[in-house]
């Protein structure tokens, strides 16, 4: 019976080293902006870029080889009382796993169209959806894109430190062309946390390929120490 304690004591630990090894490499929030500000043909753009980024062969690769994989769930945001996870959380380890997401993606319906921006909000409710994620990962982040300044609800910045100091990392990807310029705006007021950064999209043409280059940014821990943004202009 001496041996019992020291057995049990074997048993915690190598049940805990198997929940360790069952945690994903990262946990990842896509928040789409779909205020009044994106028209149709934008939404289909912001919809197949970012569907085609997971199928692109270098993200596919990337997460084949990330331990774990990568837990990601894609919410629209809109207005105070508009945020809706519209795809659930998916679990992406291999081909197969990335392509059905993609998929999913790419025939995702609009939630809003004709409502202001609150981008506060939309970090506060995908802050949220980690309660509901079923597995533990090893780093959070959440991804917040669109086109435009808060004009409505929650302080940003404010909601965005509580965020990172909870130890979530919160990144943008801002398209620009809009006056006021939202680049500044993302990097004062959302950009928080380790390793964060703004991607930026040209206007809506260029989405593809910043949502792929965030993607790459955002699963490669050393390639966020790179510099986040050209400067405003």
């Amino acid at each position: 019976m001496r041996y019992l304690p020291l057995l049990l004591t074997f048993v915690v630990l190598q049940s805990s080293a198997a929940l360790a090894q069952e945690k994903c490499g990262v946990e990842l929030v896509l928040a789409l902006d779909v205020s009044r500000s994106v028209n149709p043909e934008e939404f289909d753009l912001i919809r197949h870029g970012t569907a085609e980024a997971f199928r692109h062969p270098e993200v596919m690769e990337l997460i084949g080889w990330l331990d774990g994989g990568v837990l990601v769930t894609v919410t629209q945001w809109s207005g105070p009382a508009q945020q809706k996870q519209m795809i659930p959380w998916s679990h992406l380890k291999d081909a197969p796993s990335l392509l059905a997401f993609a998929a999913l993606v790419d025939t995702m319906k609009r939630a809003y169209r004709f409502d202001l921006t609150a981008p506060g909000d939309a970090l506060a409710h995908a802050a949220s959806l980690g309660a509901s994620a079923p597995r533990e990962c090893r780093r959070r982040v959440i991804d917040i894109s669109g086109d435009g300044v808060r004009n409505t609800g929650l302080d940003t910045a404010l909601v965005a430190s509580e965020i990172a100091a909870s130890g979530i990392t919160v990144n943008g990807l801002v398209i620009r062309g809009a006056t006021p310029d939202p680049l500044v705006y993302y990097l004062a007021d959302v950009k928080r946390g380790p390793l964060s950064f703004v991607e930026v999209s040209d206007g809506y043409d260029d989405f593809p390929r910043a949502m792929f280059r965030k993607l790459l940014r955002e699963l490669t821990p050393s390639l966020s120490d790179n510099p986040a943004t050209r400067a405003p202009g």
